[in-house]
């Protein structure tokens, strides 16, 4: 039987440490749980926010609605090659627990996504990636259930339509799909490893290692340690802007004022300048207002001291962006979710 409380705090469900309230909360720990679930008057007839690790999401007001706790666990084999393994992970494994699981199977493909907090069934939502890689190079394919005919369906790679930090379960299929598991192609040989992206190269050469699943994973996390602080420390949901995408004659012009803007080439002539160097040169970079402010080690994280509101973040979210809107005419996009 489905056990559905009222009025719980969600302080303890969201990196940011926000106090926020559901007027209605569940915890889902299989699929059958969730076909009862929709049968129920509270799913039928209220909103719902279907809630993970909660590191990607800022709670600026009480949720008015019903908050599905994800709680899926197992992780199984699926089919295993020469060179590859699949393997299917349920979407409430946490995504470090799991990376770290597979570096110690080596089993590769995920090692430069070390440390990136959240679950598994939060990952292709929203495109996970770092360091050079991004989810959408492993996955084979999603599992979820339609939430209103309680089916399962299932995604292949293509389906998923992923893009940078995108995927159509955070647009077309938004609060359509509970994503029950996902199945990803990880190498067992013939690893392709990444070395290229951000520090792991430097970190490598000075500890004079040469690069391997494990130690590239353990570069990433001591990397990441290093900028990026500990929701368990002080609240935060990582990095709160998307990295924006410009057009090359528009960096070319930034380029004349700005002589040392970083840029990356992408696609049919834009480049991908970072977020956290636009903020920082705003004079952003550990700035504090009461109990909120940027992170003093990394301009791309805005924390949360104790009691700040998400309200509060939110307005210093919206003040950043028009500092760097005036600055750069760059339009930064929030990669957490507002609620």
């Amino acid at each position: 039987m489905i056990k559905i409380e009222k009025d719980v705090s969600l302080r303890a469900y969201n990196t940011f440490g926000i106090e926020a309230k559901a007027r209605y909360f569940c915890t889902i720990r299989s699929e059958d749980q969730l076909i009862e679930l929709i049968d129920t008057p509270e799913f039928k007839n209220e909103a719902h926010l279907i809630l993970g690790g909660g590191s990607n999401i800022l709670f600026t007001k009480d949720y008015e609605g019903l908050v599905i706790k994800v709680n899926l666990r197992g992780i199984e084999i699926t089919d295993q090659t020469t060179d590859t393994i699949s393997v299917n992970v349920k979407s409430g494994e946490v995504w470090h627990e799991f990376v770290m699981h597979c570096v110690d199977k080596q089993w590769g493909g995920i090692e430069n996504l070390s440390l990136i907090p959240g679950t598994i069934g939060a990952a292709p939502i929203q495109n996970i990636g770092a360091y050079g890689v991004e989810l959408k190079d492993v996955v084979q394919r999603v599992t979820g259930i339609d939430l209103d005919s309680g089916l399962s369906q299932t995604f292949t790679n293509a389906e998923c339509n992923f893009g940078y930090r995108e995927s159509i379960f955070k647009h077309a299929l938004k609060e359509k799909i509970f994503i029950s598991s996902v199945t990803l192609t990880l190498t067992t040989n013939n690893h392709k490893l990444n070395t290229s992206y951000g520090a792991i190269t430097s970190v490598l050469e000075e500890k004079k290692i040469s690069p391997s699943i494990k130690t590239i994973s353990d570069a990433v996390i001591s990397i990441r340690r290093s900028k990026l602080p500990d929701p368990m420390t002080i609240g935060n949901a990582g990095s709160f802007f998307k990295n924006p995408t410009i057009r090359l004659d528009h960096f070319n012009e930034l380029k004349k004022i700005h002589p040392t803007i970083p840029g990356y080439p992408s696609e049919n002539q834009y480049v991908k300048v970072p977020a956290g160097w636009l903020i920082e040169q705003c004079n952003w970079k550990g700035k504090r207002f009461n109990d909120v402010g940027v992170h003093a080690h990394q301009a791309l994280v805005l924390v949360n001291y104790g009691n700040g509101s998400g309200e509060e973040i939110f307005q210093l979210a919206k003040n950043i962006s028009s500092s760097v809107h005036s600055t750069f005419n760059i339009d930064l996009t929030p990669e957490v979710n507002i609620l």
